[in-house]
């Protein structure tokens, strides 16, 4: 029960927080949120310490729980990812994950080409293959499991720790677009095309082909997206200066 309680405190205070619902500078009493929040106090205090990891809150000693603003998020952290996907700002964050898997996974496929081993270039096919049937029949919960795993298996292959590392921001992007209905329940047969296009060139060892087909599926992605992040602000991050 304390676990649920833990999660719930977390998700009640992470989702108004970044829904604007407790804006910057907004400050919490620690006895407040236990009376709102129906808890103990060492339940919001394991609350806290998870938005103090996120950026999301810092703890001023005799002032309180005081909500920070959104540059000092952790915007790779999935929790943050998925309670943006939910809220108003869903398209300005569809937009940064597509910007940055256009800048990496194709470059990830490349490097898979080269250095994946040889059971995960078969399983890459095979899911490429089955993510295409999924697709086909429509099998919405199937495509969006085997996609998952598409993608992870692309980021893991490639032999680089930190992009391996994006597996969760992938997941999060992948499985909200299809929570909030902006998958097609019958992908493109182009795109199930070009996922198949490269897995057989990782399989192959073809660097070159493999980059060029990831590719093609970035720029499709973004180009069927981008509707959703017309006329929304960017993020600029202010440079620390030391």
């Amino acid at each position: 029960m304390s676990t649920s309680l833990h999660h719930r405190a977390i998700e009640h205070l992470g989702t108004r927080i970044v829904a604007g619902d407790l804006p910057p500078g907004h400050v919490m009493l620690a006895e407040h949120l236990e009376d709102e929040l129906k808890v103990s106090r060492s339940v919001v205090r394991e609350a806290v310490r998870v938005l103090q990891s996120l950026g999301l809150v810092e703890t001023i000693k005799r002032v309180g729980i005081r909500v920070l603003p959104s540059n000092r998020w952790n915007p790779f952290d999935p929790l943050v990812i998925r309670w943006r996907l939910a809220g108003e700002g869903r398209g300005a964050q569809l937009r940064s994950l597509a910007e940055l898997r256009t800048a990496v996974e194709p470059v990830a496929a490349e490097l898979a080409a080269a250095n994946a081993p040889e059971s995960l270039r078969r399983e890459l096919v095979e899911i490429s293959h089955a993510m295409r049937d999924a697709g086909q029949a429509g099998d919405v919960p199937r495509f969006l499991e085997l996609d998952i795993l598409f993608h992870s298996l692309l980021l893991t292959g490639s032999g680089n720790e930190m992009f391996a590392n994006m597996v969760g921001q992938v997941t999060e992007t992948l499985t909200g677009r299809t929570l909030h209905g902006l998958m097609p329940d019958h992908p493109r047969e182009t795109a199930l095309q070009w996922h198949v296009e490269v897995a057989e060139a990782i399989a192959a060892g073809d660097a070159a082909a493999a980059r060029e087909a990831s590719n093609r599926i970035m720029r499709e992605t973004i180009s069927e997206m981008e509707p959703n992040w017309k006329n929304q602000p960017r993020v600029f991050v202010p440079v620390e200066r030391h």
